[in-house]
């Protein structure tokens, strides 16, 4: 266990994956540590707290609470809360269901790979469990822009989709390049999407009634106004009755312009 006094004398951390203090299995990391604890509860326990209070509210004592021990207990098995809030994004990462990556994974080929699902149906499965994983956990947004997440599951995740891109046809200067268009893109819309949600329940109301709320009091406003009839014909030509349909349809239309102007490049070159 590292001492409080021990931990503030040292150099800034990069990441906990790079400091030889994250043994993949989740074991303590030595002798002498509370019985009844292990890395594995403890991550677990912080994600339940991060879904249910958020990332501002979150601490060690609050974490130490839950775990009904005091919070030095918990620095037998990290060294910091920033060690653990590594843990906990990769941990969330394991929930994603990755496709199959199937027999030609990781070659760089220009046909369709895997067990009867190509690239698309691949990619837009990859997209879509990241988007619901952001709008899931609202605190795992801000986490990756801060984080090296270099974990296993993020590795897992990040690798398959390097196989996907890879099996696009696209040429290699070009494919990290598609990489970052289909998943900032899925970055940015289900971080929107999750902290929406996340602002929805906490006011009490429904994503609607907030939708509806919001644009009653913009339409009243006159510097508004003109803009506002000219905006109206765009939503209703995007369609759906409610938020969630209205935003699975943004989201899909998003999507099939990026997979066909891969296509497109494809086609190019």
């Amino acid at each position: 266990m590292a001492r409080a006094a021990d931990r503030a004398k040292r150099p800034a951390r990069t990441s906990v994956w790079l400091e030889g203090k994250a043994p993949r299995g989740g074991a303590a990391r030595g002798g002498g540590q509370p019985s009844g604890l292990d890395r594995g509860r403890i991550t677990e326990v912080t994600v339940r707290l991060l879904d249910a209070e958020g990332l501002a509210k979150f601490s060690m004592r609050r974490l130490a609470a839950e775990l009904n021990v005091t919070a030095m207990s918990v620095y037998w098995y990290v060294d910091t809360k920033d060690d653990l809030l590594e843990l906990a994004l990769d941990a969330v990462f394991g929930e994603l269901e990755l496709p199959d990556a199937g027999p030609d994974a990781g070659s760089d080929v220009e046909s369709d790979v895997g067990s009867g699902e190509g690239w698309r149906e691949q990619l837009r499965a990859l997209a879509g469990g990241y988007r619901a994983l952001l709008v899931r956990h609202p605190w795992v947004s801000p986490l990756i822009g801060n984080f090296l997440n270099i974990g296993p599951h993020s590795m897992a995740f990040s690798l398959r989709v390097q196989q996907v891109i890879r099996s696009t046809g696209l040429p290699p200067h070009g494919q990290m390049g598609a990489l970052s268009a289909v998943f900032q893109f899925v970055y940015g819309f289900g971080t929107i999407e999750g902290h929406f949600v996340q602002r929805c329940a906490s006011a009490g109301v429904t994503q609607d009634e907030y939708f509806r709320q919001a644009m009653s009091t913009i339409g009243e406003q006159p510097q508004f106004a003109a803009n506002f009839e000219s905006a109206a014909d765009l939503m209703e030509a995007r369609g759906g009755d409610t938020v969630e349909e209205m935003r699975e349809r943004d989201f899909g239309f998003a999507l099939e312009m990026l997979i066909a102007g891969i296509e497109a490049m494809v086609a190019r070159g």
